[in-house]
């Protein structure tokens, strides 16, 4: 997909910060088709726009990233959010992935950084900051250790794909996982397709999130 097809809200409540972020978007060549101060503008935008990504901050006049987060998917369903936020605060970070955010950014990011996470997140992948997916991560291990009722019997993986599954729950690329598995990128991804029709999941996110409740990372 061409990254001119690519369509971003940003939603910030400091107007220079928003507009800068916005422009180096569109320097890298994506559209930005909207952006917000606040958790109702966002819904509301989102609603209009669609976008397929957005760029959302955790602290907001009317609400917190965590609530405009629910309420751009609620406008959106198809939308994805990447958190670009100052705060690597825990509570912060693990509020708005259960809200249904795909990743979680610093500011500090430099806008490489943040270009290949918009494109990255776009391609349903879970990105975060270095350090944030450790806790994510333990947090989804801890879920996982709870005691559950037992359930239809899981759907059979080849040992390609349980390694291949692996690699994507530590949030590897497919390429490269390639690179590791000295397999080409478009094997990697046939795996990763036939994973997600297997267990009946939507994209990486919901994948990554199945493997680490398996153990699997």
């Amino acid at each position: 997909m061409a990254e001119s097809q690519f369509t971003i809200m940003v939603v910030d409540d400091h107007p220079m910060w928003r507009d800068a972020v916005a422009r180096d978007l569109e320097s890298a060549g994506f559209v930005v088709a909207a952006t917000a101060e606040g958790v109702e503008t966002a819904r509301r935008r989102a609603a209009a726009v669609q976008p397929q990504v957005v760029l959302m901050d955790m602290q907001l006049p009317d609400g917190n990233g965590a609530d405009a987060t629910a309420a751009v998917l609620a406008a959106s369903p198809e939308t994805r959010v990447l958190v670009l936020s100052a705060s690597s605060e825990r509570d912060d970070v693990l509020d708005a992935v259960k809200a249904g955010a795909s990743g979680y950014l610093v500011k500090s990011a430099s806008v490489e950084e943040l270009v290949d996470a918009v494109r990255a997140t776009a391609d349903g992948q879970a990105v975060f900051t270095p350090g944030l997916a450790g806790l994510v991560l333990g947090e989804y291990r801890r879920m996982s250790n709870t005691p559950k009722d037992d359930g239809p019997e899981l759907p059979k993986l080849t040992e390609r794909e349980t390694e291949v599954l692996r690699f994507v729950a530590k949030g590897l690329s497919a390429k490269q996982i390639a690179t590791k598995l000295s397999l080409s990128h478009r094997t990697v991804e046939n795996h990763v397709q036939a994973t997600l029709r297997k267990l009946q999941l939507a994209n990486r996110v919901e994948l990554t999130r199945y493997a680490i409740e398996q153990g699997l990372e």
